[in-house]
C-alpha cells in the first residue's frame, strides 16, 4: 500500500494567539510569501496549508489570556522555515524592516545561525520566534 502520509510526518501545528486579526494578517503575508494557502477559516480561527501540512492559528479565549505567551517557557519556542537562497533571506529581511518587524539578533545577522547558516531571525505579533534560514557552503 501506497501512503502519502508517511509514518511520524508533520501534519499540523496549532498555535493559540492573542489576538487572531493581526495574526492573520502577519502569518497571511509571510506564509503567503512560502507558498501556503489559505485553507480553512472559522470565528476563531484560521488555518494555511503547504502540501500536506498545515498551521492552525486560533484565538486564545479571553480567561486564558492573563499570562502572556514568552518562547522561553514550556511550549512552543520556534518555529523554522527553510529558505531557497541567500537572495530570498535577504528579501525578505527588507519586507520585515519596512513591516516594522522585529529582527532578533541583528548585531550577527545574517549569520546568527552559526557557520554554514545565513538567515534571518524576527518575532510575529505574540512574540513567537521565527526562523527563516538556507545553509550555504563555507
Amino acid at each position: 500500500m501506497n501512503n502519502r502520509y508517511s509514518n511520524g510526518r508533520l501534519h499540523h501545528v496549532e498555535i493559540y494567539v492573542a489576538n487572531l486579526n493581526r495574526s492573520m494578517e502577519f502569518w497571511g503575508w509571510f506564509l503567503g510569501k512560502l507558498g501556503y494557502e489559505q485553507f480553512q477559516k472559522w470565528d476563531k480561527g484560521v488555518s494555511y496549508i503547504l502540501e500536506d501540512t498545515y498551521i492552525v492559528f486560533v484565538q486564545t479565549e479571553e480567561r486564558f489570556l492573563d499570562i502572556p505567551y514568552h518562547r522561553c517557557r514550556c511550549g512552543l519556542n520556534h518555529l523554522a522555515f527553510h529558505a531557497g537562497s541567500k537572495n530570498m533571506v535577504d528579501e525578505l529581511t527588507e519586507e520585515l524592516e519596512t513591516r516594522g518587524v522585529k529582527i532578533l539578533y541583528k548585531d550577527r545577522h545574517p549569520e546568527a545561525g552559526g557557520p554554514g547558516t545565513y538567515g534571518v531571525y524576527f518575532e510575529d505579533p505574540d512574540r513567537i520566534k521565527i526562523e527563516y534560514t538556507c545553509s550555504v557552503e563555507e
